[in-house]
């Protein structure tokens, strides 16, 4: 019996490339601000979904496509002078009310919409296994062979171009990374919860990261033990596992922070009394 004859393994391999792949990209995603880029990229998947199925494609495929078109589309227009946030807005939930309304075009083919919202990761295959897999070593590629160059740019573009960088060359190798991150993670955690895999461990290693690196590491860490906690309770508890997932994040978020909050009150406090 092979190892990955198991689909709780599988489903364990999965979370954790997912993790691996997102959280050191959401550190970039928080520096920037970019939460409501993750939010319009991931939302255009199902869009992506929907063509895949249409034309008979690897869903993979499919969402990566529409990522990148979505992603290019908004570098695009805000160049333009259009007001970010309401952009984003508009484009994040025309695209998906457009997948939605794509899918029930769809003849002829059996389709179960919310695995492809909030992700059915105990139903991953081997092949799915290494699309998520591949998927993260390109993104963890990217990041390392940029990392320092990425860290310039998003400090400051002005100092990234004294120091011959281009900021719009090292946005738009966020951008890939992000629609890579999208496609491989629809699996996992679904269309409507790949953003809070993103923000939420790279939030809550925030807090007692002194660096970079090290937030990047922390957020990979929390990441990683959220897939698996999150994995561990659905099946105790019998609830779906990509929320679980998310809701056990959102409480390491929770506890870093309040952690963080009381030794800021402590040392407060002491510095007072001296």
């Amino acid at each position: 019996m092979s190892l990955f004859d198991n689909f709780l393994l599988r489903a364990a391999f999965a979370g954790t490339g997912v993790a691996i792949a997102a959280a050191p990209l959401g550190c970039f995603v928080v520096w920037r601000r970019m939460a409501y880029f993750g939010d319009a990229t991931a939302h255009a998947a199902i869009l992506g979904v929907a063509l895949a199925l249409g034309f008979q494609a690897p869903i993979f495929t499919g969402v990566l496509i529409v990522a990148l078109l979505m992603a290019a589309a908004v570098s695009s227009l805000s160049d333009r002078g259009f007001a970010m946030d309401t952009m984003l807005g508009v484009l994040a939930h025309s695209s998906l009310a457009f997948g939605l309304v794509a899918v029930s075009f769809l003849q002829g083919v059996r389709i179960d919409l919310m695995a492809y919202l909030f992700g059915d990761i105990l139903a991953v295959s081997r092949f799915d296994l290494l699309v998520i897999w591949g998927g993260a070593a390109l993104v963890l590629a990217l990041l390392w062979a940029r990392w320092s160059a990425l860290l310039t740019a998003t400090l400051s573009p002005d100092l990234a171009y004294a120091a011959g960088l281009n900021p719009k060359r090292e946005q738009l190798i966020l951008t890939i990374a992000l629609a890579l991150v999208v496609a491989v993670a629809i699996k996992v955690v679904g269309v409507l919860l790949i953003s809070a895999m993103l923000l939420i461990p790279a939030a809550a290693a925030r807090p007692f990261a002194a660096t970079p690196e090290r937030m990047a590491l922390a957020a990979t860490a929390i990441g990683i033990l959220s897939a698996l906690a999150g994995l561990q309770l659905s099946f105790m508890l019998d609830t779906p596992t990509g929320p679980t997932i998310v809701c056990f994040a959102a409480c390491v978020f929770a506890v870093t922070n309040l952690g963080d909050q009381c030794r800021q009150w402590i040392t407060s406090r002491s510095t007072a009394q001296h």
